[in-house]
């Protein structure tokens, strides 16, 4: 397996919790350090669409996961031991879950929106 950053492991364990405040976290100081790199934006961007959902900020999960869409597409099929293949169906699905009538629900109200599907993010070897 390829060495990569401490955080990028950090970030697939921390995903899998669901815990996507702190994706965005050790997400956001790796691409600090590289701001052309548009794969770890990318996960960035999908990360904190989640996170706004789970919120209740259904405009704003849409735009980072439009976001996420376009800026992982060059990196497709696998990029840095992640199957792009296996997030895209994930992408897709999310987009279509989230009600398009509908910019904001209260937080309390956050948990009668549509479920997002289930995804589990892993590395393998290229």
């Amino acid at each position: 397996m390829d060495d990569y950053p401490l955080e990028y492991f950090e970030f697939f364990v921390s995903f899998n919790e669901g815990d996507y405040y702190t994706c965005h976290d050790l997400l956001e100081e790796m691409w600090m350090t590289d701001k052309s790199n548009l794969f770890l934006k990318g996960l960035l961007q999908m990360s904190v669409a989640i996170y706004h959902y789970e919120y209740g900020n259904v405009k704003g999960a849409r735009v980072m996961m439009e976001t996420a869409y376009r800026y992982l597409q060059e990196y497709r099929p696998k990029y840095w031991g992640l199957d792009l293949e296996k997030v895209y169906p994930f992408i897709e699905k999310s987009l279509e879950t989230f009600p398009k009538d509908i910019d904001r629900v209260p937080y309390e109200a956050a948990n009668e929106l549509p479920k997002l599907p289930k995804i589990w993010l892993y590395l393998e070897n290229d």
